[in-house]
């Protein structure tokens, strides 16, 4: 997706000696978008541009991922909550609502689990962290000598074929079109060596062989206060969309949109219904404030919980 937005443009900022890349555009209260593993900031174009009027939209690659540094180092949950943390701290943003998609998504809630008190609302969409099973072909990339196979499919011949393939495939009219345009699309930006360390530490950081080995839904109690929306794409095969009900039936007050005409990836398949029900909830809710004093009696209660 290479249509980005003229008011979508990359912007960049060093942090920690790294480069940090971001795209801003909008005006009103701050909304940062978190992109999932192997996409990038420039995956929100549409949806960013559908919300620009109200809102003043924020989308980073995270560390490891599209234009931003592929640095040796931390690639846990933690540590990129901290990073946007970091770039939301530079560039004058104190408190905003979070929305994460996929890896995003437990991008997120780790952003809130760590700095609540800098969480306006939760937008969790295809979310990662909810439950064990994700698809096959993640838990086949987190196996040992994973990486040396992933280099050889990540060569431009192989993707060019690719390309040429669902080009052929959409013209027949068959659905394995878009089943080779998101392979394709997931390994044109491993082509760099170090973007493919990067992902490599990012997924094994959350998945092996079992499935998703970070959870979240123990904590999901925690959002008793903060509005939180659930987003998820009907026709999803890489995370099952039971992750998001089930997590919805968790979370009091919370809200739970499915979209028909979506897989995996909402903000690509159906970016103006993503956009519609983000303004909605947003339109609808009104900003969380966490002070310590609650934020210490709800994890103390979760604390008794647990004894």
């Amino acid at each position: 997706m290479d249509d980005v937005n003229g008011d979508f443009e990359a912007r960049q900022i060093i942090l920690h000696g790294h480069r940090v890349i971001y795209r801003q555009t909008g005006d009103g209260p701050p909304l940062v978008l978190i992109h999932g593993m192997i996409n990038s900031s420039r995956h929100w174009a549409k949806v960013a541009d559908r919300l620009a009027g109200d809102y003043t939209v924020i989308a980073p690659d995270l560390i490891g991922h599209g234009e931003s540094s592929t640095p040796r180092g931390d690639y846990s949950l933690g540590a990129h909550a901290a990073s946007i943390r970091d770039l939301l701290t530079a560039i004058g943003i104190e408190r905003a609502t979070i929305a994460g998609h996929s890896l995003g998504g437990g991008v997120a809630m780790q952003f809130f689990y760590q700095f609540p008190q800098r969480t306006e609302r939760l937008i969790l969409i295809s979310s990662g962290g909810l439950g064990r099973e994700v698809s096959p072909m993640l838990r086949g990339a987190a196996l040992p000598g994973a990486g040396i196979g992933l280099g050889l499919a990540a060569n431009r011949l192989v993707i060019g074929a690719l390309g040429l393939t669902t080009w052929l495939l959409k013209r027949a009219g068959s659905d394995l079109g878009r089943q080779t345009e998101a392979i394709a699309r997931a390994l044109k930006p491993l082509s760099p060596p170090g973007a493919r360390r990067a992902f490599l530490e990012t997924l094994r950081s959350v998945i092996d062989i079992r499935g998703q080995k970070v959870s979240a839904t123990d904590r999901l109690h925690l959002l008793e206060t903060t509005p939180t929306l659930i987003v998820w794409g009907e026709r999803d095969h890489t995370i099952p969309i039971e992750h998001g009900a089930n997590s919805h039936a968790t979370i009091a007050h919370s809200s739970f949109e499915t979209l028909p005409r979506a897989a995996h990836f909402p903000n690509l398949e159906d970016p103006e219904g993503l956009a519609s029900a983000i303004a909605a909830f947003l339109a609808e809710t009104e900003p969380a404030a966490v002070p310590d004093g609650r934020w210490g009696r709800l994890v103390e209660n979760e604390n008794q919980g647990q004894g």
